[in-house]
């Protein structure tokens, strides 16, 4: 029976370092960044969000993307927002950027058509990015959550395509609180306190 060299255990005890690694990785990430929402805390509740004066009102739907440049999570919807701004900015759908404050970042050039917004009324009170609002025709606010469940955003798991869809055909939708289990990043200081509310499945489109 041939005796392993040094260079063969040497390979397996690198290998096996690697290995480790990448559980501890993964592990971190999953503990900090993929969390399950508690069923007793409305994590995502929309009721003290509203636009700004001069967006309020009748007009086009209106997307608001909440995002913190620090967060990793944003590399998971990227592609899906530059895949909703190709499809629906040309139908009409407006959509604008609140960036967490207190940070430094710009969004990648190819989500350009976002326009940025200083702030809006009550954004001080989101738990947890990134995250959407969506505001119909007549002004009011029809969904405020998550873009989708799981770790990473797409087309085939997202809440938003079906919500634009239904506001574009003139249907109602009221999903202001959500729960959902996703990648997120903690948007509020540690001390800020978070408005409670009760919680509603993702989307309730009629």
């Amino acid at each position: 029976m041939p005796v392993p060299t040094f260079k063969t255990l040497l390979a397996c005890l690198l290998t096996l370092i690697c290995a480790v690694g990448l559980w501890v990785a993964y592990d971190w990430f999953q503990g900090r960044y993929i969390r399950a929402f508690s069923d007793q805390t409305a994590l995502f509740a929309g009721d003290v969000l509203s636009l700004p004066a001069e967006l309020s009102g009748p007009g086009p739907i209106r997307v608001v993307h909440f995002w913190d440049p620090a967060c990793p999570c944003n590399v998971g919807n990227q592609q899906h927002l530059t895949e909703l701004l190709a499809h629906y900015v040309p139908l009409g759908v407006e959509f604008y950027s609140v960036q967490k404050p207190g940070t430094q970042g710009q969004l990648p050039a190819t989500l350009g058509a976002i326009k940025p917004l200083a702030s809006l009324p009550g954004a001080e009170h989101l738990s947890a990015s990134p995250a959407v609002a969506i505001w119909d025709h007549s002004g009011q606010l029809a969904y405020f959550g998550p873009y989708s469940e799981g770790a990473t955003c797409n087309a085939s798991n997202s809440f938003i395509e079906p919500i634009l869809q239904a506001l574009s055909e003139g249907r109602p939708v009221k999903a202001t609180h959500t729960m959902a289990v996703g990648c997120y990043c903690p948007w509020p200081k540690p001390s800020l306190s978070l408005p409670k509310a009760s919680i509603k499945t993702p989307t309730e489109i009629n």
